[in-house]
This record gives C-alpha cells, structure tokens and sequence, in this order.
C-alpha cells in the first residue's frame, strides 16, 4: 500500500522504514495542507499530527483513502461526519503516557515532601546545614485522586506502595481499583477536606474547568499539598496563590499552569509549530514562581523516552490493522 506521512522528524522515518519495508513510503516535515496533497491523492493510509487540518475540502482530494492514523489522543483536526461519508477510518492513540505521568507526579510529591530541590539549591551554594529541610513521611498519609482513570489508577498503585491510604472522585467508581488497590470513594468535598495530597488527573472541559476554585480550596486540609499533571485550567490560578499566602496550603507541584491554553496535546511541545516562545514568556513571569513551597516544571510528565516510542509503536499497530484488515480498539470511527 501507499503510506504517507506528516510532520514526521527524521528518528521517526528511519523508524518507520524500518518496519513498513514492504510498502510505499513517503515522509514531510511539513503539515498536510493544499499545496502538497496533490504528492498523495492516490495514497491508501494518511499519518498526520494535530497540526494538519484534515477538513472537507483536503479529505475530498483523495481518490482512495482508506484509513487516517493521527499520532495524538486529539482527533479535532480531523472531519469525522465526511470521513464516515466516505467510510474513511479514524484511528488514534488513547493512552501513550500513563506510567510517565503518574511517575512524574510522584517526583513532584516526593521533591515536596523531602524538600530535594531546596536540599539541592543549598548544597551548591556550599551550605551543608538542615535547617529549614525537614519533610514529612508519606506513609500512613491520605492522597486524594481526582480522576480514576488510566493515569489516577496508576497514581493509586504507586500510592499502595507508599503504604499511603488512597481517597479518590470520580463520576463513575471503578470496582476493581477498591478491591485491589484499597481506593475508598468519596465526594469531591470530603476529599478536599481530609487529604494530605491532592492530586489533579482529569480532563478539562466546560465541567471541570476550575475544579479547584476560590470556594472549594477553602475546604483544603490546612498545609496540604496540590499536585497537577493534567491541566491547567483545572485550579484557578488566582484561588491557589491566595490559599499559599495564608499558608492554607503547605505548598504545591505543578507540571501545567492555567496560562497553557495553546497546548491541547502534550506531544505539541515536542513539535516546530508549536509557539513555544509566547508559553515560556508566560512562565517566565508566573508568580507562582516566587513562592519556597512551589514546584513547577515544563510540562514535562510525558516526556520519556518510552512514551515516545508507544507514539510511534501504536500509530504502527494502527497502520498494521488496516494493512491486515483487522479490527483495531484504537478505531474512532
């Protein structure tokens, strides 16, 4: 078959030849766009990012699309009503970090609790004294998840490990995470009230959007700690300084700020079309940076080698059952 592919860097074509040798293969840097279809009209399956609108008037220039492979969780980018007009299939890539996520929020939780960027910072300025550097033991602590999903189910088994006592909120309650795992559900507000860490693992929507909010956060056990890997958009920002002001808060770890509103897919900060000088700017400036009992990184739970390589690993096995003709759990339509 003829397999096209966009916005593909070279580690990932040298890959990809590697494993599709029986086919025809052709690769762009750029996005697929008006200009370049004319190269793949005839082509069978289509491999894009995000940044490749594949709207109604790109997917009618096909002769005989068979199968569009996005290499992302997001499929907004993609006409859904025309493919299924043209009984073009969809296929995506639901979970790719998982495990990377839920370590990095460990990392977060584990750098307050032990104070190990503060340790760090003393120590090279040559100050070898434990004043100020006392943490706490996780141990018999309550977490809060908020969200049980792929990522906050993880999260939970790592918690079990620390022999910490799990409380979770979710819409719908997953049996089996209370029988193996120990997780007691509850109300979002009893596990704001009687959780050490909060930690945030939802997606945001019109629904969740300030979950953590100026009303609620005053329900947060006093010197408790919130951690957000998800979403920014989740905590209002303005509620969260006040709360570490009044010292309502013991501090907090966060991968994402409510400011990240351009990245809608964590693989965007990893691509040349992705404005990364208007985010760092931002940043740059956040006031949340001023404060001792704050972590904040880039946006960098998903980024390991290994969440990277299932991008790539799952946009294969998507490829693969077209190519067999197979039915694939990663079918959006």
């Amino acid at each position: 078959m003829k397999i096209a592919f966009f916005e593909i860097e070279k580690y990932q074509e040298d890959y990809i030849r590697g494993r599709l040798k029986k086919h025809e293969l052709i690769f762009f840097k750029g996005i697929l766009n008006n200009k370049n279809i004319k190269y793949v009209k005839n082509f069978d399956i289509v491999s894009v990012f995000i940044y490749s609108n594949l709207n109604k008037n790109i997917i009618n220039k096909f002769e005989k699309l068979k199968a569009i492979i996005t290499r992302s969780t997001g499929f907004e980018h993609i006409d859904i009503e025309e493919c299924k007009k043209k009984k073009i299939k969809i296929l995506n890539i639901p979970f790719y970090g998982g495990n990377t996520v839920a370590e990095h929020t460990f990392a977060l939780i584990l750098d307050l609790s032990r104070k190990i960027h503060e340790s760090y910072t003393h120590t090279t300025k040559g100050d070898f004294s434990l004043k100020g550097l006392r943490g706490f033991d996780l141990k018999g602590k309550i977490i809060g998840i908020i969200g049980v999903g792929n990522i906050g189910i993880r999260v939970a088994r790592i918690a079990k490990g620390f022999e910490m006592n799990i409380l979770a909120y979710d819409l719908k309650k997953n049996k089996k995470v209370e029988k193996s795992l120990g997780v007691k559900y509850c109300s979002l507000n009893n596990l704001l009230k009687k959780s050490d860490i909060i930690s945030l693992h939802c997606p945001h929507n019109k629904k969740t959007h300030y979950l953590i909010n100026k009303e609620n956060i005053k329900l947060i056990k006093k010197g408790a700690y919130l951690i957000n890997t998800a979403r920014g958009g989740l905590i209002e920002t303005d509620a969260l300084v006040k709360a570490l002001l009044k010292k309502q808060l013991g501090g907090a770890g966060l991968d994402v700020i409510e400011e990240e509103s351009l990245i809608k897919e964590e693989a965007q900060l990893l691509s040349k079309n992705f404005p990364k000088k208007n985010l760092s700017n931002l940043i740059k400036n956040h006031l949340l940076l001023t404060f001792k009992g704050v972590v904040i990184t880039p946006h960098n739970a998903f980024n390991s080698k290994e969440s990277l390589q299932r991008i790539l690993d799952v946009s294969l096995e998507n490829i693969k059952s077209i190519l067999e003709n197979k039915s694939s759990k990663n079918l959006v339509t």
